[in-house]
Order: C-alpha cells, then structure tokens, then sequence
C-alpha cells in the first residue's frame, strides 16, 4: 500500500518496533545527508582542537551521543558530517532533521531510523517535550533505534548537553589567523565553476584588512565574500581571470556604528557645494599654488629672521598651531589643499608618459621606517640648524618636501608619496583618527549598485556621478575602517553616481577600538613625535649633563647632533617596550602636548604678522601657560578614557594606568612651560 504523504511504499504500522526495511530506506532518502564537502582548514590553536575534537569524537568505539555547538554560519552539519563518515557507522544513512521536520512527521520519521545515525540540527529551537523524546532516544530508551545521535545547536541546552560528548565551533572572529588559508581555500574551490583553471592570487594585505572584519554569519558570509568577489573581478576583467584579487573586489558590511550623525542628510545642499569641482579647482589651481610660490619666495628674498619675516611667521606661530587644532575638528583636510601635493599633480598632469600603477602588496613594511626617519631628520634639522629662526632654510625643507611629492607623482598614478613616504602625511593620519568627522560609503549599496568603482578608479561621467581621477589616495570608502587614507577631498563624492559616500559626525577618536588594525608605520611615528617635543626642550632634559653644549644652534656639530639625536631618543627608548594600545591610549595626550608645545610662539606671535604701525596681538605668558595647562588636562581624560576601551583592564589596574598617565602629562606639562 502507498503512504498518504506519498513518500514512499509498503507497510509502516505506528508503534510497530520493526518497520519494514524497504519502507524506511525509502522514507528516509529525502533526509539522508551525503559526505562532508570540506574539511577543517586552518593551522591556529582552535583549529587543531576542533580537528582532533572530531577525529576523537569518529573514534569513539561507544558512539557516545555529541553536540556540536556555535554561531550560525559555522557549518556544524558539515562537521557532523565529518565525525559520521570518520566512524565505523559510514556505510549507515545520515539522517537530518531540523525542527521542522520534527514538528509534522516526528512520529513517523523517529520509528523509522534503526540503526542509521540521527543528525538533528538546530536542537535549541525545539520545544522541551521534544527535547526530551530526543533525549530518550539518545539513552536508548526508543524502541527500534540503536544507531547513534548527534545534536547541533546555537545555544546551550542544558538537558541535552548532560548526556552528550559536546563539540564546541570558534566562530571565524576569535580564529583569525585561519583567515587566510579559508580565503585561499574557497578561491580553490569557486574558480573551477567560473571557467578559471587557476585560482587568482590573494595579497596578505587583503588578508590582513579582512581579519578586522568580525564576519557575524562566519563561513557562509566568507563564502558569500569571495563569490562576490570572484564575479566582480571576472565581470572587471572581461571574462579573463585576474592574476590577484585587489583589495578592492571584497565588500564587507561595516557594523551599525552608534551615535553618528549625517550632515548632508540634515543639509543636503551641502553635498552640493562640497563636491562641486570648481570649489577644488579653483583653491588648489587659482590660489594655493601660487601662495605656496609666494611664500617661497618672501623666505628667500626677505629677512630671515622671525620677527621681520611674515611668512617665517606664518609658517611657525600660525601653520602648526592651525594644523594641530585641526586634527580633532576635520582630520586629515589638510592633505586635501596641501601645496606640495598640488605641484605634484601639476607636473603629473604635464608630463604625457603614462604613470605606474601602485605595486601590490605590503607597501607599509618598507615605507614605515622611511616615513618615520624621514620625520626624525626634518626634526633634528629643525633644532640644529634652527630653521625657526632661519627663513631660506624653512623654505629648503618646504621644497624637499614638495620635490618628493613631484618625483613620485612623476613615476606613479595619483599621490603615492602622500599614502606611504611623506613625513607631514603621516603625521596627519595618525591624528586624523581623533576627528569628530568621517566619510564612508554604505557598502551595501556599493555592491548592490556599482561595478565602475569610479570612486576609486576614476572614470567618466556617470549618472549624477562627475568625471574624476578617482581617491587619490587610492582608497575605497566602502573600506575605510578609519580616517588614516582619508583626506576629505571629495573626489568619492564627486564620482558616485548612488548617492553612496556619507559625511557624518561621531565621537572622537571612534576609530580607535580594540579590534582597529595597527599599521606597523604608526608605532614609530608616535615616539618620534614624541622625541620631537624632548628634543625641542632638551636643555630641561639632558642640559645638566657635563659635554653638554649650551645650544644646539652654535659650536661644534658633532656634540650638537649627538645631544638632539638622544633627546629625539628618549621616548623610543622607554615606548618600545609598551603594549602598542598603550601607545594609541596615549595619542591623545600626545597630540595635546605637541598643541602645548607650538602654543607659546603661536599666542605670543601669531598676531604680529602685520607690519609696524598694524594692530598687533600677543597673549600675556599667564594666559598661555593657562591655555597649555588646560590643553594637556584634555589630552589627558582623553587617554584615560581610551585606555579603558582599549585594554583589558580591570579596575584596579586601569586607575594604576590612569595615575601613570597624569605623571606623564605632569611630566609634560612640565616640560613644555613657558
């Protein structure tokens, strides 16, 4: 006789212990579960736990019952699948059932199993009257089963868990070691199915990006990730498969942030005007680089002191306050309208030869140490041979600068010198992470609605989308996980023609989190601009040593360069053994203490640019040693709330670490007093 559901023939009477064989096989086929279609992958401690968690659970003569438990995404099935067709039990059916399953035709299907083995996914949705049938089964309590159970669940569940050999899964985040190999392994396996022989390459930089990706729906977002990927670069490459896989082919979705507040949502006439080409076009073109030719010039031609020299002036009571305060405020602007960069794109736009792309991989490695020693020599430079009191010698270092930005502009597309290699450059993102502002692109709208990637290629007019150059830093800002490779200059904006890229604001210093990537490059900077401030007031640190010279500007060189260069020193010699988070718990009092620094001669002389017979404005010493003091007690709440997001501290332990820090920024306020 045929079943009424139609799944099968012959007799199965309810309730009878021996269900006829043939009417099983056949009922169960539609739930049977075939071998495990991947493995373990991956060589962190986790996964060497897991694998052998499983081969001891195949092993297991008794085939005790097993919960395999974790988030969703984990392929648990898969792993059950793995311990099944290890064990002696392989040439047995592998039975899955999940709730549902259970719910209409639990009677049936239970009766039915005998000695095959029972997968039950997804256990914790079960009601307890369920659980508890299932628990019997487990006990061999039901009549007609002798095969073995294995359990899946998300959650604990604790009648289950009692009498269960129990399999914990590590999500993808806390393994992020294993990162590579599973990214790596899934290119293996995806090419094939797009014709492709050999998979593409994959950068370590790419990997390393992803590894700050907390990927919520773990292996079935990684594999999502790649396919996306795969298709993009094929549907980029005509059909032909790439040789690597960019950083620019894997779309993440970013994490809801909090308290973030959009402007142009709130203004949409502002997103107009900031991104209209002849606001760029006109500042950097018409104004800023002729004023940078001015200034040059007034250094060469005109006094060369401070005090007579309004351009000498600008350059150090006015530049280097303005810039420092504008870190918290807008981030890295500056880059945007920085001048050295604008004569590099003037001599990128004149010469005709096409330019190099970018070389891939971890340009970082070699470009950190150039980029920190290049910022030490521009301040033992500054110190010895006094250039605040020098004109021509400030102009030297603005044309050094500015001749690096031309010769790499020369040799490679867009502002290569600008992302890895100037000085200035780095400095403003790494404060650029203290910013109020951001822009980001929503990226789901990227990858759902683009495939010109004009906002980082550049490319023709699209839509509403303008023609452009593409990020000049050559970033995404679907991407940025922080301000570092963000100047604000608009050309995203500019090119998308989805309406993709947000300027939002949000609290300060949000980029730095406990799960932030560190570039290898920071770490060096930071203690340089430390060393800065040493050096600057050296005397008050190394002046009482016996060969000490009584300046750094007159007598012998030697002596002068070995003294700076060991109060430049001093900081990497105590930094380089902190934990790195304390380093960015601390960049706040750093930036507040740089602020102090510059503040005196920026209160003091700022307001005496104007010639004799002008009004002029200086702030009484009281008044600036107030202004620094409050400067540097801001920095300092600023890096005891940082050390408590991110360092793992308990309370104890945090005020120790907050103690400390006030006696650095004693220390430092000390330092830097009038």
């Amino acid at each position: 006789a045929n079943l009424p559901n139609g799944s099968g023939s012959g007799a199965l009477v309810k309730g009878c212990s021996v269900p006829d064989p043939s009417a099983s096989l056949l009922l169960l086929s539609p739930y049977a579960t075939g071998r495990p279609h991947r493995g373990v992958v991956g060589a962190s401690r986790y996964a060497q736990r897991l694998r052998q968690d499983l081969i001891n659970a195949a092993e297991d003569p008794n085939n005790r019952t097993l919960m395999i438990r974790g988030e969703p995404g984990l392929g648990k099935d898969n792993l059950a699948a793995l311990v099944h067709f290890g064990s002696n039990q392989r040439r047995k059916l592998l039975v899955r059932l999940d709730a549902t399953d259970l719910k209409t035709k639990a009677d049936v299907l239970l009766d039915a199993i005998g000695e095959n083995t029972l997968l039950v996914s997804s256990v914790d949705q079960l009601d307890p009257e369920q659980q508890q049938r299932l628990a019997a089964m487990a006990n061999g309590e039901h009549p007609g089963f002798s095969g073995r159970v294995i359990f899946t669940s998300e959650s604990c569940v604790p009648s289950l868990d009692a009498i269960s050999q129990v399999i914990r899964v590590p999500p993808l985040r806390v393994r992020r070691s294993d990162l590579g190999d599973w990214l790596r392994y899934q290119l293996r396996l995806q090419s094939p199915g797009l014709g492709w022989v050999k998979p593409p390459a994959l950068p370590e930089a790419v990997v390393r990006r992803l590894q700050n990706h907390d990927f919520a729906d773990n292996l079935r977002e990684l594999e999502g990730l790649v396919n996306r990927a795969l298709r993009q670069a094929r549907r980029q490459n005509h059909d032909l498969p790439p040789a690597v896989l960019v950083e620019e082919m894997f779309w993440t979705e970013q994490r809801k942030e909090r308290a973030r507040f959009d402007l142009w949502r709130w203004k949409p006439q502002l997103r107009g005007w900031m991104r209209a080409p002849k606001l760029w076009d006109g500042l950097l073109f018409g104004l800023v680089s002729w004023l940078f030719v001015v200034v040059n010039l007034v250094l060469w031609l005109g006094p060369q002191d401070r005090a007579a020299n309004p351009m000498l002036n600008l350059f150090w009571a006015w530049w280097w306050p303005l810039i420092l305060l504008s870190y918290p405020l807008v981030g890295r602007l500056w880059c945007a309208i920085c001048p050295f960069m604008v004569w590099g794109q003037i001599a990128q736009r004149l010469t005709p030869w096409r330019k190099k792309s970018w070389p891939h991989g971890d340009m970082d490695r070699w470009g950190a140490p150039a980029l920190a020693a290049g910022f030490a020599v521009i301040l033992l430079w500054e110190e010895v041979w006094n250039l605040e009191n020098t004109a021509w010698l400030s102009s030297c270092l603005l044309l050094l600068i500015t001749a690096g930005a031309v010769v790499g502009s020369l040799l490679f597309e867009k502002r290569f010198w600008c992302r890895y290699l100037c000085p200035v450059g780095g400095m403003n993102g790494l404060f650029a992470k203290l910013s109020i502002l951001e822009l980001r692109a929503e990226s789901g709208t990227c990858s759902g609605s683009c495939s010109s990637y004009a906002c980082f290629k550049g490319g023709a007019a699209d839509g509403e989308g303008l023609e452009t150059n593409g990020c000049p830093l050559g970033s995404h800002p679907a991407h940025l996980s922080d301000n570092r490779n963000c100047v604000l200059c608009m050309s995203c904006v500019q090119a998308c023609p989805n309406r993709s890229p947000q300027l939002r604001l949000r609290p300060p210093a949000a980029d730095l989190q406990p799960n932030m990537h560190t570039p290898s490059s920071e770490r060096g900077l930071i203690l340089v601009l430390a060393g800065g401030i040493c050096l600057h007031h050296w005397q008050r640190l190394l002046g009482w040593l016996p060969l000490a010279p009584s300046s750094l500007h007159e007598g012998p060189l030697l002596a002068r360069l070995s003294f700076a260069a060991l109060a430049l020193a001093l900081p990497a010699a105590i930094g380089l053994w902190l934990n790195r988070r304390w380093l960015y718990a601390g960049l706040p009092l750093l930036w507040a203490l740089l602020l102090a620094r510059h503040l005196p001669i920026g209160m003091a002389e700022a307001g005496t640019v104007l010639p004799a017979g002008w009004p002029q404005w200086s702030a009484d010493p009281h008044v600036i040693g107030f202004c620094q003091t409050m400067v540097v007690g801001i920095g300092w709440v600023g890096a005891v709330i940082l050390s408590r997001r991110l360092l793992d501290l308990n309370r104890r332990a945090w005020v120790m670490g907050s103690m400390v820090l006030l006696l650095v920024s004693l220390s430092g306020r000390w330092l830097v007093a009038l």
